[in-house]
């Protein structure tokens, strides 16, 4: 059963992570798919509106004479990089601001925080295929830099010019051209807040299925569990009444065997006691039929446990120093189940004499059971009470029993936060000391 239960839970635990794998896989592309979705619709935005732009101030440059010279002035190094740039940026100033006001009027409703730029990649003096840039100019570039750009649109325009200069060999025309190629930059800063806002409800809902799944195993654990416990318990109580119903069986075919041979009216008390714990030993099958109440023991009860064993083990000397003179608040089946296994079990290892000690003081019953048996070695006295446990000697096949004695009687005085110890030397008898603790 419990194997099986490890096998459920292991492959439950796989599914269950193949489950999360999924679900987080899915999760994981759900995202990408969201992002490009809305990085498609602000590309889209940015580059019609920045491709308008553009048109407008490329027929503005092809037509402007100051940007062919200065384009010039710059390719022959009459001014520096500084001025270059400075007449670029003032140039483009209108279309900046009107770059930056369609990104807040646009795009800030929807929580959008995008940074744009513009650059020039390349100005190329065609005529010698000379590069008038080595490297691209920023012409704009909103406050906060992007970190992760993405190309909106790319663009190339041409300029050019036609000079006139007298020399001695007459007029000559020379004529200078350039290619021009931009680029727009975007990147939306809080993009993951963005899709995670608005994947909430399917986050949500992966958390709500994955949790479902999670609470309704550990239920159907919890019941199994339960059920398992239910079990255990049925067994320990089949394995109890089996093995209880031994003794007061054996008793009463040794009593009715007394009576065919000779009528003797002691024996009839012998069969009431043995009946009586008969029907104590079936009432524990219907405890959820018939209410528990307890048999406290008496003075006398310690007497007629080792005169009932006496009878069933005729060839054996059992020899009972009780010094207990009051009713105490223990069940007196359990008591006597206690010292029965404790002198049954002597017998089973070959004991001829059991010494019983039983007395009470400062509240507290202390008993103690002696045989001359062949004894035990020392790293047999931590496992005999384990259920089911037999002695490894040579006589474990001759020897009865299933190993459900001592365990019984383990746990009867653990149930009484009693305490038992047990010594023992090979072929000198083993000695069990029983404390158990009470109140009056």
């Amino acid at each position: 059963m419990i194997a099986k239960s490890k096998i459920l839970i292991s492959v439950f635990a796989a599914l269950f992570l193949l489950l999360l794998g999924i679900q987080v896989y899915f999760m994981y592309k759900t995202y990408q798919v969201k992002e490009r979705d809305i990085y498609r619709s602000v590309n889209d935005g940015l580059t019609n509106y920045t491709d308008s732009l553009e048109d407008i101030q490329e027929v503005k440059e092809k037509n402007d004479d100051s940007l062919q010279e200065i384009i010039i002035r710059y390719h022959n190094k009459e001014i520096n990089r500084k001025d270059f740039l400075n007449h670029f940026i003032e140039n483009r100033k209108s279309a900046r601001e009107r770059l930056i006001h369609y990104i807040d009027s646009r795009y800030q409703k929807d929580g959008y925080e995008i940074s744009a730029r513009i650059r020039y990649l390349s100005i190329v003096h065609l005529p010698d295929s000379s590069k008038v840039i080595t490297e691209p100019i920023v012409i704009f570039e909103t406050q906060d830099k992007l970190k992760n750009p993405r190309i909106a649109s790319n663009g190339s325009w041409e300029t050019s010019t036609t000079k006139r200069d007298d020399t001695e060999k007459g007029r000559v025309e020379k004529k200078n051209t350039f290619l021009v190629k931009t680029q727009t930059d975007f990147e939306i800063r809080n993009i993951k807040g963005i899709v995670f806002k608005e994947l909430t409800l399917l986050i949500i809902c992966c958390i709500i299925l994955l949790s479902g799944v999670l609470l309704l195993y550990i239920f159907t654990i919890r019941n199994l569990i339960q059920q398992q416990k239910q079990v255990e318990v049925l067994h320990n109580i089949v394995d109890n009444i089996s093995h209880e119903f031994k003794t007061p069986i054996a008793t009463l075919k040794i009593a009715s065997k007394a009576l065919k041979k000779e009528w003797n009216p002691e024996t009839l008390p012998l069969i009431d006691r043995q009946i009586s714990r008969l029907e104590s030993l079936m009432l524990q099958l219907h405890k959820d039929e018939i209410p528990d109440k307890m048999t406290a023991v008496q003075p006398e009860d310690w007497n007629f446990f080792i005169h009932d064993l006496s009878v069933t083990y005729p060839d054996t000397d059992f020899n009972l120093e009780n010094t207990v003179s009051q009713e105490l608040p223990f069940d007196k089946n359990l008591m006597e189940t206690v010292i029965k296994n404790l002198c049954e079990n002597s017998v089973k290892y070959g004991s001829s004499a059991i010494q019983i000690h039983i007395r009470n003081n400062s509240q507290q019953l202390e008993v103690e059971v002696s045989d001359n048996g062949q004894g035990m070695e020392t790293k047999e006295l931590n496992t005999i009470f384990e259920k089911f446990y037999r002695i490894q000697n040579n006589n474990i096949h001759n020897s009865k029993g299933l190993g459900l004695g001592l365990y019984f009687v383990k746990k009867i005085i653990a149930n009484y936060d009693g305490k038992i110890e047990v010594s023992s030397q090979i072929y000198r008898g083993s000695t069990f000391k029983i404390s158990i603790p009470y109140e009056n």
